[in-house]
């Protein structure tokens, strides 16, 4: 195989310390819940809802162990779009700067095509939802 027309590798779109949204650098600083919250939905296809993952987390929060939670969603998020575990291992990336690391996935999920604030709704690329029948002729 050519190294010239071999396919690049999968790259965040995003770097870890990117502050490009400053919105939702204020959330995650302040409630890092909603924004883990938000990730979570996505990243699991609405098999969870923003609010109880969000609940889990703020009380993993209260004894320290919200980052072994949020280390496995990364871990699902980089398989999902086969992204490499950069700078470091999913784990010490949110052990070390996790506030960073919940920016990034939010960052990386909007350039997707998703919108996190707004829950899942299905692939960025999939028509709206259809409208039940009316019973009215």
């Amino acid at each position: 195989m050519n190294i010239f027309n071999s396919p690049r590798p999968p790259k965040w779109s995003a770097s870890l310390c990117d502050f490009g949204d400053i919105g939702t650098c204020c959330i995650t600083c302040w409630l890092p819940c909603i924004t883990f919250g938000q990730i979570a939905e996505i990243v699991d296809q609405g098999q969870s809802s923003c609010i109880k993952q969000g609940c889990v987390y703020g009380l993993l929060m209260l004894c320290s162990c919200h980052c072994l939670l949020s280390c496995v969603y990364r871990e699902k998020l980089r398989a999902k779009f086969g992204l490499p575990p950069e700078p470091c291992n999913d784990c010490c990336v949110h052990f070390c700067c996790e506030a960073c690391a919940l920016c990034q996935e939010h960052a990386e999920l909007k350039n997707r095509g998703f919108d996190p604030s707004r829950g899942w709704i299905g692939p960025p690329n999939a028509p709206p939802p259809s409208r039940p029948p009316t019973m009215r002729r």
